[in-house]
């Protein structure tokens, strides 16, 4: 409806510039559901924009639309409104028309082609594979699924992306991590670093390691960390001491053994990550490594175009960008004194890739926790002449989980963390995936186990799906009591429907196209979680209020029918959010 209106009034803005009565050009207008029924069901903006341009009074111009309006059977009046907005109040033939449009369209209800076909690069989660991912990369999994989900929805052709850091100090230090767990399974005594990774999934790795190569890869403790630096805890400094490690490992391995360890981790870990993101329902087109941006060459050619702009220096050996030059609160380093790139270096190559690949659109999905480093991706971009506005970062706040009334503490590097995989396997993939979207992302979450199990109203994934289940039942006991349904008679007998409850839903149903182009548009799935709950309590309401299976064969043709239509909508929107919708609970 909302797209037909907008075509209605498109149409009477260019015979107003037929007619010599409008010169300026058409505004991109918008059409607008009202708060408040009694002044009607949309309202136009376009006459108040074009004051200013054709130099006449908003009402003056809404009238002029209105008296060239093409003639709509969904249109039974039009009104200016205030200033000059204009009204419409559709028919109730409109609304029940969106019961023949779910039915047509089914699984496809609800898409559209407004992206017309742009290509988006959606990455999200990336997480470091250096352990399992935790509630908080599932926040991050979920809300960036369903964004990209919403967006193909919506038209756009979406490559979604894991961008693996297979490649930089973080997996040196886990590759050493498991290295001097697999010496200690070896049978040498020794102190594990402070700013080591931990998890029992480090002793995993290493014990996989010793059972394939035995004692291959064992060197004496004292020779490891003989002239390392003092760790934290012994009064010295943990980067410097977990560093010193990182290169004994390299140089008693040597580079083939060293690889050995360090890749078996990777291969272990990213193996892990890859399981648990298909197992709740998260794919990818591709799996992006950091190390093939190195091995081909594209950082160089990213630091050599900052260089050739102008935008490098050199300061105590290590290569600079000038960040602040766009609005950083410092510069960054490219390449350290010791030679090695940064991870930020290998970021900007990343982007510089990304516009090459040919997309037209890239957005990153982060965690909040890297704000700080939006506007330097940005001004790395802009600095060898791509255009930053083509990227936009989504951050998403963390997730807090609460179990038993306390908060769970999370951190990679002790160890101690709830995975994802724990909680999928509480409150299982459908209340994960739901509770993950149900809030803003810039939002903090706190997630409430108790509630995301429980069977009652007050969880709504259980309120939305038990909607979509009772009317599965009805269908069951359609049958059960010998009755039948004919849709084709639902359909002419729509008008009979002339309850609240039923112009309700109704309405709500209508509305589904708007909400899930909406959210797209603004990265919002929590709009759609919110829209099906309230598709889920109009149904409740109805259900409660009223028999669906009635004697009177046309009026219940009809109401099954509407049921039928809620139902297709209540399931289209669940598969959106990747959440499953049940026929019984």
């Amino acid at each position: 409806m909302k797209h037909h209106l907008e075509d209605l009034v498109r149409t009477a803005l260019e015979r107003l510039r037929q007619d010599g009565e409008l010169e300026c050009a058409v505004p991109n207008f918008t059409i607008e559901r009202t708060r408040d029924k009694k002044f009607g069901d949309f309202a136009a903006n376009a006459a108040m924009l074009l004051a200013k341009p054709a130099r006449r009074k908003p009402r003056d111009i809404a009238e002029l639309i209105i008296n060239r309006l093409p003639s709509s059977d969904q249109v039974a009046n039009v009104e200016i409104a205030g200033p000059g907005f204009i009204n419409f109040h559709m028919t109730p033939t409109a609304f029940q028309a969106v019961v023949g449009q779910v039915f047509e369209a089914g699984e496809a209800f609800g898409r559209s082609t407004i992206g017309n076909g742009k290509r988006v690069q959606v990455e999200f989660v990336s997480a470091n594979p250096t352990g399992p991912l935790h509630v908080g990369h599932g926040r991050g999994a979920a809300y960036g699924a369903t964004v990209a989900d919403l967006l193909a929805a919506a038209g756009f052709e979406v490559h979604r992306e894991y961008y693996v850091n297979d490649a930089g100090r973080q997996m040196d230090i886990l590759g050493t991590s498991v290295w001097l767990r697999y010496l200690e399974l070896c049978g040498e005594e020794l102190v594990f670093p402070s700013n080591g990774y931990k998890g029992d999934y480090i002793w995993d790795i290493a014990a996989s390691i010793h059972r394939d190569h035995g004692d291959a890869f064992r060197h004496p403790a004292t020779a490891v960390f003989e002239g390392v630096a003092a760790d934290e805890p012994a009064g010295g400094d943990k980067e410097a001491h977990i560093d010193g490690l990182v290169s004994k490992a390299r140089t008693l391995l040597g580079e083939k053994n060293y690889q050995t360890i360090f890749d078996t981790a990777l291969d272990a870990i990213l193996g892990d990550i890859r399981r648990d993101l298909e197992e709740f329902g998260v794919a990818y087109e591709k799996w992006f490594s950091e190390r093939s941006l190195v091995e081909s060459g594209k950082v160089d050619a990213a630091i050599e175009r900052l260089t050739n702009s102008g935008h490098l220096y050199e300061k105590e050996g290590a290569l600079w960008f000038r960040s602040t030059d766009y609005g950083d609160e410092k510069d960054r380093v490219v390449v350290r004194d010791n030679g090695v790139k940064t991870y930020f270096a290998s970021d900007i190559a990343y982007h510089m890739d990304k516009l090459e690949r040919g997309f037209e659109r890239v957005i990153d999905v982060w965690g909040a926790d890297h704000h700080g480093y939006v506007p330097r991706v940005k001004a790395a971009m802009e600095a060898i002449g791509d255009d930053a506005s083509l990227l936009d970062v989504l951050l998403v706040q963390f997730a807090i989980l609460y179990r038993g009334g306390e908060k769970a503490q999370m951190s990679t590097r002790s160890g101690e963390f709830v995975t994802l995989r724990e909680l999928r396997e509480e409150v299982g993939n459908d209340a994960a995936r739901f509770f993950y979207v149900s809030r803003k992302c810039e939002q903090h979450l706190d997630f409430d186990l108790d509630l995301a199990k429980s069977q009652s109203n007050d969880n709504p994934v259980y309120y939305i799906q038990y909607a979509h289940a009772r009317i599965c039942s009805v269908m069951h006991q359609l049958k059960e009591k010998g009755l039948f349904y004919d849709q084709q008679a639902g359909l002419r007998h729509l008008p009979m429907l002339k309850e609240d409850h039923e112009q309700a839903i109704l309405q709500t149903v209508s509305r589904y196209p708007e909400v899930v182009e909406a959210a797209a548009l603004v990265h919002e799935p929590h709009q759609l979680a919110h829209y099906l709950r309230e598709l889920a309590n109009d149904f409740h309401t109805y259900y409660n209020a009223h028999q669906f299976l009635v004697e009177e064969s046309t009026l219940r043709d009809a109401r099954l029918a509407l049921i039928l239509a809620a139902k297709q909508v209540l399931a289209n929107g669940l598969s959106l959010l990747g959440v499953s919708a049940p026929e019984s609970m």
